[in-house]
């Protein structure tokens, strides 16, 4: 890892002045002053600043089936539910969701201290694939479904879905999309556009995980395979 992003995950000071941090021969490695912001960090290597031996925090993936009812806020003015209520280790430090839901909506996030994870998939141009299973108040009329399939044009500009079915087994107001635009409601107002409402929502996939084998209210630890294909999507 390049010295000025080591620096970064320390938490030493802001971006922008660590390089004047590094310029100016406030960090030692190894017991010399290091003026490089591109020196390639190794793990046996003793970083300092202050005649403090600087180590980044470990990095925290964890994943949980969000109920309904709780909030993906690190802090609510108005004292409600937070998803990290549902995190009982407390040794993790300072996590903070990814793949926001609304209170109301169930399904998966991430949980991490990755910065950088956390802006990658963010970003709207890495187009991250989530998948709901979405409840309506009636049937989803046949001409609709065509419609949706064909894209929409919303207030904030044109939607379309990569893929859309109906829920096998179930009655048709059930229905399941795979979609990779992450504006805001996008689930909730595709359908409130077409003149449904929508009862219940969840998010069954997202970014290649799924729900499988992990209860409402729970969370697990990434996989290491899972972590690389993360950061590799």
């Amino acid at each position: 890892m390049y010295l000025f992003k080591y620096l970064s995950k320390c938490g030493v000071c802001s971006r922008r002045k660590i390089a004047d941090l590094i310029k100016l021969g406030n960090i030692r490695v190894n017991g010399k002053f290091e003026r490089d912001l591109f020196y390639l960090v190794q793990d046996d290597d003793v970083v300092e600043y202050n005649n403090n031996v600087l180590q980044p925090p470990q990095l925290i993936y964890l994943l949980l089936n969000k109920p309904k009812d709780f909030l993906c806020t690190l802090d609510d003015p108005r004292g409600r539910r937070s998803v990290l209520d549902l995190i009982d280790d407390k040794s993790f430090g300072r996590i903070y969701p990814i793949g926001r839901l609304d209170r109301m909506t169930t399904g998966l996030i991430i949980l991490t201290n990755d910065g950088d994870l956390t802006q990658k998939l963010a970003h709207p141009k890495y187009e991250i694939p989530k998948g709901y299973r979405v409840a309506l108040d009636k049937f989803f009329d046949k001409r609709d479904f065509e419609k949706l399939l064909k894209g929409l044009k919303l207030e904030d500009g044109l939607i379309s879905v990569d893929k859309l079915s109906f829920v096998v087994g179930q009655k048709k107001n059930n229905v399941e999309l795979v979609i990779h635009s992450g504006r805001n409601r996008i689930v909730r107002r595709i359908f409130e556009h077409l003149g449904y409402k929508v009862k219940k929502l969840d998010r069954f996939y997202y970014a290649g995980l799924t729900k499988k084998g992990l209860p409402l209210s729970k969370w697990r630890r990434l996989t290491k395979y899972e972590i690389t294909k993360l950061k590799n999507s």
